[in-house]
């Protein structure tokens, strides 16, 4: 009997937490269109979310890139199919790699920075005084953020594109003897709008996760200085593998409607 209680008290706590993160995430959207909008937030949060982090993106999309090219080129040279490495590794890039490399390192930075902030400002009663003066938290709080986050990421995937499509030039003509001219005329034939966009949803996806997760884990956490460890290490574990999850879900669906 130990064994189903233990078994209950889990499903109703995951069943819980489920609910103030879905009553968490209806405030948060409904708020988007509810007047004021703080745009200095949204782009000092911006700022942050999306300028400060282009130089952990750009290195990791970067040497992704270079590798990808590498490993296609051991498979495909196994057959003789080494032409194919320059599609591969856009397709690689735009629809996988690039969304998801990008996700998770802002995924590692943001939804910590964000749930150390706001945990801080909780634990600190900032947001009980911001209610106090008739304010509201999530419009001010939780709102740039997502906001920030949401057009924030898309930037931050096309540049991941661009620099792990590089990655992988680079590396196939230092490394792997193709002619320059050759990989940018094939790559160029390859490029498909539907690649480009469809990494492009999934990076609003993965940017409106990640601010969420960082927003409702800050938001809600209690207990001081171990609360906010807490809420952080929460943060960016839930965002990781939510993206990772809503990923493979996306996929599929693209992959449903051929697109």
């Amino acid at each position: 009997m130990n064994v189903f209680a233990h078994v209950g008290r889990a499903t109703i706590g995951l069943l819980r937490e489920v609910g103030r993160l879905s009553v968490f995430t209806a405030d948060a959207i409904s708020s988007f269109v509810r007047p004021p909008i703080y745009r200095s937030l949204v782009l000092k949060q911006i700022m942050r979310i999306g300028y400060n982090s282009l130089p952990v993106v750009g290195l990791t999309a970067f040497f992704t890139g270079g590798v990808l090219a590498l490993q296609i080129y051991i498979g495909t040279a196994r057959y003789g199919a080494e032409q194919f490495v320059p599609t591969v590794v856009l397709i690689g890039i735009l629809r996988e790699l690039g969304p998801v490399i990008a996700g998770l390192m802002v995924a590692g930075r943001v939804a910590a920075a964000i749930a150390a902030e706001l945990g801080t400002m909780r634990v600190t009663e900032q947001i009980d005084a911001l209610t106090t003066l008739a304010t509201r938290p999530i419009k001010y709080l939780v709102v740039p953020r997502l906001m920030a986050a949401l057009i924030s990421m898309p930037i931050l995937v096309g540049i991941a594109d661009c620099i792990g499509v590089a990655g992988g030039y680079i590396a196939a003509t230092q490394s792997l003897g193709f002619t320059g001219s050759i990989y940018l005329s094939t790559t160029v034939q390859a490029l498909n709008h539907a690649d480009v966009l469809s990494g492009l949803i999934k990076a609003v996806v993965f940017g409106f996760l990640i601010a969420l997760m960082g927003t409702y884990n800050g938001f809600n956490s209690k207990g001081g200085a171990q609360g906010v460890g807490a809420a952080t290490t929460n943060a960016v574990v839930s965002a990781s593998i939510l993206i990772l999850a809503s990923n493979y879900i996306l996929t599929n669906i693209f992959n449903f409607f051929n697109f």
